[in-house]
């Protein structure tokens, strides 16, 4: 099975939409942990995957030195 591409601008439209139902109101408070637990881990893989692309970037010019 292959393993989904981690995409940066859909976690942050999920990011986005999860601080909107928190902040609207929208979200019951049985649902504020789950929603809280889920956007932790998006945050964790979007810092992941920004450290990943700085060091891509760094090693491109690098390279060209």
């Amino acid at each position: 099975m292959k393993k989904e591409e981690f995409s940066y601008d859909a976690a942050m439209e999920e990011l986005e939409r999860i601080v909107e139902k928190v902040e609207s109101g929208e979200c019951k408070l049985d649902e504020l942990t789950a929603e809280v637990k889920k956007a932790a881990e998006l945050i964790t893989k979007c810092k992941q995957k920004l450290r990943g692309i700085e060091e891509e970037i760094d090693k491109t010019f690098n390279d060209i030195d």
